[in-house]
């Protein structure tokens, strides 16, 4: 029999997270979580290079034909390449907060005033639900640095730099457990059970936040919204999971793509078996009363895309679909060879960040903030084995000349500790600084499918040139703040390439007051239902309307909130319905 629900959440991840947890709170036991991505439990995340050569998505279900050739491939990490633009997506339970940098930043008020955000979307209309967010997800700022352990040296660097170049830098809330008391931080690697019930490790400082945290410290959404819903609301949440078709039903229950889904839906889907399976790929379909995209910016707009273009089942979608496309101005850059250590490998990835005309002295042609960006510690190592070969000869010839030093016919204390230093040198990330921006652009870029069903952006790199050449000019001030020897940006921006890349895609299913505007109501009494269907919605960054600037998860975390009051009726708790 098909089996029927309330609610049925597509995708994990900040917005879908946040739906469900509140609508199994509303209908306990009767909301489904389908996700694409596998379920990773505490140390699962990959690490040695055989497992990082699987932890890559290619499960594909985005083609007219349902192309799954390697279904086996479903790792953490959905890599897309267009012309001009690079996306970086991830794929599994709790979406990209598996992967970003824990950052939880509120957009300037400028960024508000922009005309394409409805005027429900004020920052006051939003003011409780950024609040609440922020503590279900247990934003604060890194702990004083109390002992040589928790002093992360690369804040002192940045602090000084910014005041060097005219600016300030500013601590930045980050999603990171250090224990339950905010006043005294646990123990590194001490574990307790969070609020809502889920046990966390106290941050142990090794950078390796955008890789997946090993140890629970990331305050990851499997860890509280989703946690809250499947073990306190009776949510059942599938993984491996990729939706291919969402239908409206008719009056009798069947399938009608000429209904408006007032009647409900069902939702064809593919189950995959993961990595190592050798189970087939089998196809099924669930019913409910509403349904609710979470599955990011590409992945809500190519779902519905393919469901208006090429299954022609959501026949009403707006011509909108697709439309006001952000990468949030996303720039990295390096800066090697500064005058003070910074330890690039030592804390969490980023803890702070220098503002450059997007809070204060607002210029939207150039408004970006830069915040600092560690290294995982296998980041380090990889960097040192990518020295000049010139430096790794000459480590070798020192190696080589203390070995024969160490020869039985000479003397020796048998002490060789400071011999073994010297051979090593100095490391690369050990005086060096990563620059990660994001910016105000311009937010015009364009999702569509080609003739093969294929998703394709447009992205118009040009009009969005004076913001990149102003982070550029930043970064280069910076590396003279730090006598730095070199400056470098990311090599995908390197001649001949000259592209982006993003890992805050937004926009696609636009807001709007009206078809013609958006492809999601904006009225209080639907806000986020797609126009033209009744119970169909998308709640996740694809609806945003701008770029913001600021790290976005915070805020598609705010507007889910707002989505949920309506389609629940419920005002949202930070307990998240926890008997704890």
């Amino acid at each position: 029999m098909t089996r029927t629900f309330e609610v049925v959440v597509i995708g994990s991840g900040f917005g879908g997270a946040v739906v469900a947890c509140r609508a199994a709170q509303r209908w306990p036991g009767e909301v489904l979580v389908l996700e694409r991505g596998k379920r990773y439990a505490r140390g699962s995340f990959a690490r040695t290079p055989s497992e990082m050569r699987d932890n890559f998505w290619n499960a594909d279900g985005q083609r007219r034909d349902h192309d799954y050739r390697h279904p086996e491939q479903s790792g953490l990490f959905d890599v897309r390449s267009f012309r001009r633009m690079d996306v970086i997506l991830a794929a599994g339970l709790g979406g990209g907060s598996l992967i970003y940098a824990n950052v939880l930043l509120e957009p300037p008020d400028a960024v508000f005033a922009d005309p394409r955000w409805p005027s429900t979307c004020s920052r006051d209309a939003l003011r409780a639900y950024y609040d609440t967010a922020r503590t279900v997800l247990g934003g604060r700022k890194l702990p004083p640095a109390t002992d040589a352990f928790r002093t992360v040296t690369r804040t002192r660097v940045f602090e000084e730099a910014a005041v060097a170049m005219g600016r300030r830098s500013t601590p930045l809330d980050i999603a990171v457990f250090f224990g339950n008391d905010p006043d005294v931080p646990l123990a590194p690697g001490q574990s307790e059970r969070n609020a809502f019930g889920a046990e966390q490790s106290s941050c142990v400082y090794c950078g390796e936040c955008d890789l997946g945290c090993n140890v629970s410290a990331k305050n990851t959404l499997d860890l509280n919204y989703l946690f809250a819903a499947e073990h306190h609301h009776g949510a059942v949440i599938e993984t491996l999971r990729l939706v291919e078709s969402i239908v409206p039903l008719g009056p009798d229950g069947n399938d009608d793509p000429t209904a408006d889904g007032s009647n409900g839906y069902r939702v064809h889907y593919a189950a995959l078996p993961g990595v190592n399976a050798s189970s087939p790929v089998t196809k099924h379909s669930v019913v409910a009363k509403r349904v609710v995209l979470g599955a990011g910016a590409f992945g809500s707009t190519e779902l519905l895309l393919r469901c208006r273009d090429v299954h022609a089942t959501l026949p009403r979608l707006s011509p909108r679909l697709g439309a006001g496309v952000s990468g949030n101005g996303d720039f990295l850059s390096f800066v090697f060879g500064g005058r003070d250590r910074t330890a690039l490998d030592h804390g969490p990835v980023i803890t702070q960040g220098i503002d450059f005309n997007l809070f204060a002295d607002h210029d939207p042609e150039r408004a970006f903030i830069m915040e600092d960006a560690g290294f995982p510690n296998a980041a380090a190592w990889y960097l040192e084995g990518m020295k000049p070969r010139l430096l790794q000869l000459r480590v070798m010839a020192k190696a080589a000349r203390h070995t024969i030093a160490r020869m039985p016919h000479r003397r020796t204390r048998g002490r060789v500790g400071y011999k073994l230093r010297d051979a090593m040198g100095g490391s690369v990330t050990g005086h060096a600084a990563g620059l990660l921006c994001m910016g105000l652009d311009k937010a015009t870029g364009r999702l569509s499918l080609d003739r093969h069903g294929w998703v394709r952006l447009q992205w118009p790199q040009g009009e969005n040139r004076p913001l990149y050449r102003a982070i550029v000019a930043a970064s280069k001030s910076f590396g003279r703040a730090v006598d730095a020897t070199m400056v470098v940006q990311a090599p995908n921006w390197w001649l001949p390439l000259r592209r982006n890349v993003t890992v805050h895609a937004l926009g696609g299913c636009l807001l709007g007051d009206s078809p013609e505007k958006g492809v999601v109501q904006a009225g209080a009494d639907r806000f986020g239902e797609v126009f033209g269907y009744s119970g169909l919605y998308v709640a996740d960054g694809a609806i945003v309307p701008v770029a913001l600037g600021a790290n976005p998860s915070l805020t598609i975390a705010a507007l889910a909130e707002k989505i949920a009051a309506g389609l629940t009726g419920r005002e949202p708790d930070v307990q998240l319905g926890s008997p704890r």
